[in-house]
């Protein structure tokens, strides 16, 4: 719960100091939304593993390439769907049918569009100012995946 009331912070600043987001949230691309979504979640992931341990930084970093992943993000999601609103479901949905150019280097090309819908739904949570539901989906799917 502190956690992401230190990303709305984090999300307040950006639109303080950078300028209001004027662009309506529906007129992002999927693959906009997951570019963002994509960094908030390795953040949270980060934050959530730096705050848990006191462990060097090689091992955070090699727990954290457990997590942040396609393979885990594509697991996580289908973990949480039953936890998604409609609106969610369709934002992920939209990223997931994202015209995606790029190939996955260690994921099957299901399993990167479903990472990319998993993205495009956390950075959807946070640019709406919603970074508790995302912390929330996040730690209740690792949860549910015996990753925490």
């Amino acid at each position: 719960m502190e956690q992401s009331l230190e990303l709305e912070k984090v999300c307040s600043s950006v639109r303080e100091n950078f300028g209001s987001m004027s662009r309506d949230i529906r007129d992002y691309s999927g693959l906009n939304l997951a570019y963002i979504g994509d960094a908030v979640y390795e953040l949270m992931v980060r934050t959530y593993l730096a705050e848990s341990e006191n462990a060097q930084v090689n091992r955070m970093t090699h727990e954290a390439s457990q997590l942040v992943n396609a393979g885990t993000q594509a697991r996580l999601i289908e973990a949480v769907q039953d936890l998604l609103i409609e609106e969610e479901a369709a934002v992920c949905r939209r990223g997931r049918n994202s015209n995606i150019i790029s190939k996955a280097k260690h994921a099957t090309a299901a399993d990167y569009r479903k990472a990319t819908g998993c993205e495009a739904l956390i950075g959807y949570l946070y640019l709406t100012g919603n970074t508790e539901r995302a912390a929330y989906i996040l730690s209740e799917g690792f949860r549910r995946l015996g990753l925490l």
